[in-house]
């Protein structure tokens, strides 16, 4: 066990405990960049670790009752069938399979993480956007409908890059679900990442990219770090914490584009 990748671990904990972003946001690329890690191997070893890491989450919202289990499971719908779909057909037809699709990967990174960042400033805004315009009146087959849509463009995304399944997944249903409050769509997005991130965690694995080695690192550092985080995040505005993070993702991913 590498205690350097603990320390990492540790830190990513603590930002997720205190803005609420997924830790695939941060973890992947700081594997890439920092670590060297291939990028195939970073993606499959952090989507086990957030299917570990966010389980403990959805048992806490469950417990609450903020999880809406029929959009969580409309979401699971459209993005389990596309994650296993697009591993499928990379590990398939890919020359070289996943270990050759590391550019690919990483600009898929690349683009997740500017993405998330855009989620993360215009959420609000987003939000009333779709209140202004919808009045959270929509068709209900046609909502459920575009939530099976956004499973799968997120089950192609989380698959390839880990990135995804918690600020834009959130942004998407405040959209979709305006007059939702915003516990339950918090608490149906963690349900939902559980099942995906496992997923799309075994198929990296049949696919020969996962380090469980490291993946143990990550997590003994993680979880006593997500712990501190949340217990510290009121004491820290939010309206400077997510600009700062959002400036953090558009220069890593970036920098992972131009890689």
């Amino acid at each position: 066990m590498d205690f350097t990748y603990s320390i990492a671990g540790f830190a990513v904990g603590a930002i997720v405990g205190l803005t609420g972003v997924g830790g695939g946001s941060l973890m992947t690329p700081l594997l890439v960049l920092l670590f060297g890690i291939h990028p195939a191997v970073a993606v499959g070893t952090d989507l086990l670790y957030a299917a570990i890491t966010k389980a403990g989450g959805t048992v806490a919202h469950n417990l609450k009752g903020t999880v809406d289990w029929k959009i969580t499971g409309a979401l699971a719908a459209g993005s389990l069938p596309a994650a296993a779909a697009t591993l499928f057909v990379i590990g398939t037809y890919f020359p070289g399979g996943i270990g050759g699709a590391k550019d690919i990967i990483s600009v898929a990174l690349g683009i997740a993480l500017l993405l998330t960042a855009v989620a993360l400033i215009f959420r609000s805004r987003i939000q009333k956007f779709s209140l202004a315009h919808h009045g959270g009146e929509r068709d209900p087959a046609l909502t459920r409908t575009l939530t099976i849509l956004t499973g799968a463009i997120l089950g192609v995304l989380v698959s390839i890059s880990s990135v995804g399944a918690g600020a834009l997944g959130v942004t998407a249903l405040f959209f979709l679900y305006p007059r939702l409050p915003a516990v339950r769509i918090v608490g149906s997005d963690i349900a939902h990442a559980v099942p995906l991130t496992l997923v799309a965690g075994l198929g990296h694995w049949w696919l020969g990219s996962v380090n469980w080695s490291l993946l143990g690192s990550l997590l003994v550092g993680s979880l006593p770090g997500i712990w501190i985080g949340s217990h510290i995040s009121a004491k820290v505005p939010e309206k400077f914490l997510r600009p700062a993070l959002a400036l953090m993702l558009v220069l890593v991913g970036t920098k992972l584009i131009a890689h």
